[in-house]
């Protein structure tokens, strides 16, 4: 494993920018398949209430 303390400070924030942005691609997409296995049944379930 690559000792991130021994990157320049641009590396280093540019490894973090990537791993902020490839964590928000991962919540999207997995939430985006929450709601398609989830969300019509939830939203009927709570107008039929």
């Amino acid at each position: 494993m690559i000792e991130v303390g021994t990157l320049s400070p641009a590396v280093q924030a540019g490894v973090l920018i990537g791993a902020v942005l490839f964590e928000a691609m991962i919540l999207y997409v997995g939430y985006g398949f929450v709601e398609q296995v989830v969300g019509n049944r939830l939203i009927e379930r709570i107008e039929n209430n």
